[in-house]
């Protein structure tokens, strides 16, 4: 059986609904942030990049989020290459640009060593994201597959990001499809399910 170490609300999140959504037999294995469990010999030696997901295969452990869900639901890739393509590019931004942007706030020892530091990168973020949010609510139409639907590996990555939003001071109800997108994506089992679990 897959083992997923994951940490609630975190991008990790977007795996284990893929997981439920493809109806995947997996062990969660809550990684506690709170007390740096990820930094710790014991979870290192299955990442040593002290981070979460890590998803542990017969073949071997697994780590990055984008790699993680293509192994776990190829099917969930678009057959046409085209639109392949532009569900990656969706969920690069996500993890090369939002996610880091999102990440200013509450890991800023990642970047900086001064306490001002932190405050000044905390209080750019709500407009950071705020921008991201903007560039995604014109973008989805441009997708040539349907948002929302759980169709595509994507899916599940925007629907984590954008809980990101409220702690992060965005309100997601000022971008229509955006807030469309999430609602619709609440109405799936494999959404609830993660909810139920207290993952997120």
């Amino acid at each position: 059986m897959l083992k997923l170490h994951y940490a609630p609300r975190t991008i990790s999140i977007a795996v284990a609904m893929i997981l439920e959504q493809t109806g995947t037999p997996y062990e969660g294995i809550r990684v506690d942030f709170a007390i740096g469990e990820q930094t710790k010999p014991a979870y290192r030696e299955i990442n040593p990049k002290s981070r979460v997901p890590a998803l542990e295969t017969p073949q071997g452990v697994l780590t990055e989020t984008p790699a993680i869900v293509e192994f776990v639901a190829p099917e969930l890739v678009p057959d046409d290459p085209y639109a392949a393509a532009k569900m990656r590019e969706l969920m690069s931004y996500l993890n090369a640009t939002v996610h880091p942007h999102h990440a200013h706030a509450i890991r800023g020892e990642r970047w900086a060593d001064e306490q001002s530091s932190f405050i000044d990168m905390k209080r750019k973020v709500p407009q950071r994201m705020a921008e991201c949010a903007a560039y995604l609510e014109e973008y989805l139409p441009s997708l040539p597959f349907a948002v929302g639907k759980f169709e595509v590996l994507s899916d599940a990555y925007l629907y984590v990001v954008l809980t990101w939003l409220k702690s992060d001071g965005v309100d997601i109800e000022h971008y229509p499809r955006l807030a469309a997108f999430q609602h619709e994506m609440n109405t799936h089992a494999s959404v609830q399910k993660v909810y139920a679990k207290g993952m997120l």
